[in-house]
């Protein structure tokens, strides 16, 4: 099968072998080399290139013509990270003929780019020569976006850790230290400022675990008949009972509403970030709506549909794409930027969908559907 249309001279085909002698080739499976999303580089019995893909072209800033039919060694002249040329060190046709591959690693191509590279040796029987080396080639920015991503939640965990222990630690050892001097309203405000920090630590561990579970795909549903609306009206409270205006809330119910299965801690999660980020970085009034909406998965199904507006100034154009990602924040007035990616995890776990758009008043609008029906063991 042809790579593309770039042919070397001196190169009658470009044809890529099986992946194994008893296995389906390339062609069988009705799939072009280009097709493949990572690198597929192929040498022959004497080292030279008879297949290099569109996205080992890509990924090497090299043209299949300039590739085919050149030794593999100056097609792809790789370097280890100290420097040393791999082929010479791996050397796959000289040396042991018990070798069936090369595992994954990270080599230096010219100019110093990093790429990930692994090889597998095909013999026509085992200790036998060399057949065919096949190279796979992937790109390591994928891979350096995720180690960023990692780096980035570790020093948001640290940063976050650090005030409320150096807090805890502080109060406790001062009231260890001297605490015939205090009198008990001075020790009460301590160990409520202490209370108040271990459950801001116990926050931020319960959203460590909640991310490891959605991006593992391990996030646990406990389905459940859920009343929304008695839902709402439970964190509505809460928030007066904390202080706020009960008057800054506007709960508006469309009756008759479907039963809703789903889990009623995840769902009280949702509705307590989406409340808090309206009340904390909104302003005026926070408007919720609950009502049912046409299911966009299931033809004549109906949805639960839950908006939550505010009257503030509203989250910018520009950023609303980046709004469900990690460590992002509306505004400087704390939280870990972690909230409304795991709130889209939840909904999302629970078959639905979550939206940010702009109120009529001008605020912020999140809007999340939920799937209603019984679980499958109930049907």
């Amino acid at each position: 099968m042809s790579v593309g249309t770039s042919r070397a001279p001196g190169v009658r085909g470009v044809l890529c072998p099986p992946a194994a002698p008893a296995g389906p080739g390339l062609g069988e499976l009705g799939l072009d080399p280009d097709d493949l999303p990572d690198g597929l580089v192929v040498a022959d019995e004497s080292g030279r290139v008879i297949c290099f893909n569109a996205a080992a072209a890509r990924i090497t800033a090299v043209r299949p013509a300039d590739a085919l039919g050149a030794p593999i060694e100056r097609a792809l002249p790789l370097e280890d990270l100290e420097g040393r040329r791999w082929w010479q060190l791996t050397d796959p046709y000289g040396g042991l003929t018990i070798r069936v591959a090369q595992p994954e690693r990270n080599l230096l191509l010219p100019g110093g780019r990093e790429v990930l590279v692994s090889a597998r040796y095909l013999r026509s029987r085992p200790t036998g020569p060399l057949r065919r080396l096949v190279v796979s080639l992937r790109d390591t920015e994928a891979r350096r976006r995720t180690e960023r991503s990692h780096a980035e939640l570790i020093a948001t965990v640290a940063h976050e850790l650090r005030s409320p222990l150096t807090s805890v630690k502080g109060f406790t050892a001062t009231l260890l230290a001297k605490w015939e001097r205090f009198t008990d309203d001075q020790k009460r405000l301590m160990l409520e400022t202490v209370d108040a920090d271990a459950n801001r630590v116990t926050r931020l561990i319960a959203e460590l675990l909640d991310i490891s579970r959605i991006d593992s795909g391990r996030l646990e549903l406990r389905r459940q008949p859920v009343d929304i609306g008695a839902a709402v009206g439970r964190h509505i409270q809460a928030h007066v009972a904390a202080g706020q205006d009960a008057d800054r809330f506007l709960v508006r119910l469309q009756h008759p509403l479907p039963d809703l299965w789903a889990d009623p801690d995840k769902i009280d999660q949702v509705l307590s970030n989406l409340l808090e980020n309206a009340v904390r970085h909104g302003e005026g009034t926070v408007t919720i709506d609950v009502a049912p909406s046409p299911s966009l998965r299931v033809r004549g199904a109906t949805d639960t549909a839950v908006t939550v507006s505010d009257e503030g100034s509203g989250i910018p154009e520009e950023s609303m794409s980046r709004v469900f990602t990690r460590f992002w924040r509306g505004s400087k007035r704390g939280g870990t930027g972690l909230g409304l990616y795991i709130v889209k995890g939840i909904v999302e776990a629970h078959g639905g969908t979550i939206t940010v758009g702009r109120a009529a008043s001008g605020g912020a609008q999140f809007r999340f559907t939920l799937p209603v029906g019984a679980p499958a063991y109930l049907q």
